[in-house]
């Protein structure tokens, strides 16, 4: 008899949860991208909500940006580990004949042609060791599908990408994606119209500090936030350019002897006709003090470029500030007034966010400069996966976790 009390006393408190520790709820993580945030604005805009998450997380000085410093190549970058030489979104324009004769942009259906995107995303990662993901917009997920994904349209409001986010979130804990991506492009806009110094900018950045307020209040309402890590990150920073600052590439070469991938704070460039590489490389090396021309297999090896096939026989490095043009150009722009980027990623102005804070991570941690290569690596280990193959080292972020 008093067996079998004691057996039943057993099973009531296995029932209450004494017998038994319960699984720990597997980790959630929401990657936010603030589209052209410079690594000062978190200190010159008013910001409570990012500020809020570095209090009870990391912050690094700077996350530094991959070269070309353009949007396409660093949120892909991000999102696989691998620069973009490797992974194949060396710009946001280029060619690949085989593939398709048409060029690839940002805007074209050649976007969301998987072919063009290498690598292994984070949410493809995620997928395939049985977990769900999201993205509310990022670039790559209209090629290389999320299990959720929405296609990009800069129209919808940021309140609406918010609550789709939240939506996500309120499914069954068998449907809810572990992991998941939110994207605001207001900064980089207003840092193209008005320079990263303008009261726009840090406007802009004021409007997508309060999303974020949004998005962490509606996680608390969820009783998730205990389990959600949030990462907040740019893609580069933005750089003010002046009408002083021009460079005229039609003074050097004409214009139907070049085809022009990228301009502005870069240069991709092939020669056209009888125009050889060496011929191309002769017109515009040394020609400007603010442009650095190099042939595709002789660019500088700390910028990690120039071996993917889809990168041009020519490459220019331009002086940050100063914008490649044509005189034609020139007029149709009014004359670069605003931002840019593009240039060389170690530019004090190319310095982008990185804020980080979840239930694995350490508590008002700055730490020094960190490469966004590494964010991949760095992700899997919050969601416990085994990362594909990257270019990127666990050990950088080491230090950001809880022992």
């Amino acid at each position: 008899m008093a067996r079998r009390l004691f057996a039943v006393l057993v099973l009531v408190l296995a029932g209450w949860g004494f017998g038994a520790r319960q699984a720990p709820a597997p980790p959630i993580l929401i990657l936010i991208s603030f589209d052209g945030w410079r690594a000062d604005y978190t200190d010159r805009a008013q910001a409570p909500n990012l500020k809020a998450l570095v209090a009870r997380g990391i912050r690094s000085q700077a996350l530094l940006p991959s070269y070309p410093t353009l949007t396409f190549p660093n949120h892909y970058t991000i999102v696989t580990g691998l620069v973009p030489d490797h992974h194949g979104i060396v710009g946001n324009s280029m060619l690949d004949a085989s593939i398709s004769p048409d060029k690839f942009t940002m805007q074209s259906a050649t976007a969301r042609d998987p072919r063009w995107w290498g690598g292994e995303p984070i949410w493809t990662t995620a997928i395939k060791q049985g977990k769900k993901s999201a993205s509310m917009f990022w670039p790559g997920s209209e090629a290389v599908h999320p299990t959720h994904w929405k296609p990009f349209d800069d129209r919808l409001p940021n309140a609406d990408r918010v609550a789709q986010v939240l939506t996500w979130l309120r499914l069954p804990e068998a449907d809810r994606p572990s992991f998941i991506t939110l994207y605001f492009s207001d900064v980089d806009t207003a840092g193209h119209s008005g320079g990263p110094n303008s009261q726009q900018s840090l406007d802009a950045a004021a409007r997508v500090d309060q999303s974020l307020g949004v998005l962490v209040s509606g996680i608390e309402e969820l009783n998730l936030l205990d389990r959600t890590t949030i990462v907040v990150v740019s893609d580069h920073g933005m750089a003010e350019t002046s009408p002083e600052r021009l460079i005229f590439l039609d003074d050097y070469v004409a214009t139907d002897e070049v085809s022009v991938l990228e301009s502005g704070a870069s240069l991709l460039v092939n020669p056209v006709g009888r125009l050889t590489v060496d011929g191309l490389y002769a017109k515009l090396a040394g020609k400007h003090p603010a442009l650095s021309v190099y042939r595709k297999a002789q660019v500088p090896p700390d910028l990690r470029f120039g071996t993917h096939p889809r990168v041009p026989a020519i490459v220019g490095v331009v002086t940050s500030g100063w914008i490649v043009t044509t005189h034609a150009s020139a007029g149709r722009r009014a004359a670069a007034v605003g931002g840019a980027h593009g240039y060389h990623p170690g530019t004090p102005d190319m310095r982008a966010l990185f804020v980080a804070a979840g239930p694995s991570l350490r508590r008002g941690l700055v730490v020094p400069d960190l490469a966004n290569v590494h964010l991949y690596e760095f992700m899997c280990r919050i969601l416990q996966l085994t990362p594909a193959k990257n270019d990127g080292d666990l050990a950088k972020t080491a230090e950001y976790f809880a022992r």
